[in-house]
């Protein structure tokens, strides 16, 4: 199996392309949560607030590969020792937030606000970070390093599109408990990022 460069390989194999797609599918994962509970919690989300959510977390797990690989081993292993304590602290003190303010909802957009650009930016980071690791893995598939980047992140905007309108659509049978609902998803999420690395 050949090395991934920087340069585009003059083709990709399917077998390759289709362990990208899968890995892609499994990074978003936390992203499509994450755009349903932003979805579930403002009302008054619309077409464009969407595109731009998942515009922000399609961006960030296509930008965390590529940094992942030019960063190199070293930096990789440095991170790697508190890469998921950042994500389960980000995570966490949103989700915390979400449940203490959901005793004082108000019309329209809790105050947990998914229209905030530095709460996005916050999640973004938060749930991208497993795919700085990722870039490593990457690197051993016989996949140009942009393409499999471009993957991840259109299979994160995609799903993360469509989370949001799931929750906006579904949102509503939980009533004033989706914000509890939601910062106890993002809490989890975050337990997950960190276990599944202390474990490991």
């Amino acid at each position: 199996m050949t090395a991934l460069t920087l340069a585009e390989p003059p083709e990709i194999h399917e077998m390759e392309f289709f362990t990208v797609t899968l890995i892609a599918f499994g990074l978003a994962m936390d992203a499509l949560a994450v755009a349903i509970v932003s979805g579930a919690t403002c009302k008054e989300l619309r077409m464009r607030h969407a595109f731009g959510i998942a515009a922000l977390f399609g961006g960030f797990q296509a930008i965390m590969p590529l940094t992942g690989v030019l960063a190199g081993l070293t930096i990789k292993d440095y991170i790697a020792d508190y890469d998921h304590w950042v994500a389960f602290g980000l995570l966490s003190a949103v989700g915390a937030k979400m449940i203490y303010e959901s005793f004082e909802i108000k019309h329209g957009c809790r105050k947990f606000d998914p229209l905030n650009f530095y709460v996005l930016l916050m999640l973004s980071v938060a749930t991208s970070i497993d795919a700085l690791a990722v870039g490593v893995t990457l690197s051993l598939l016989a996949v140009g390093i942009f393409t499999a980047a471009a993957i991840i992140g259109l299979v994160t905007f995609a799903l993360s599109y469509l989370g949001v309108y799931i929750g906006k659509r579904f949102g509503h049978v939980f009533e004033s408990k989706i914000e509890i609902l939601g910062g106890v998803i993002l809490i989890a999420i975050g337990v997950k990022i960190l276990l599944s690395d202390l474990l490991r």
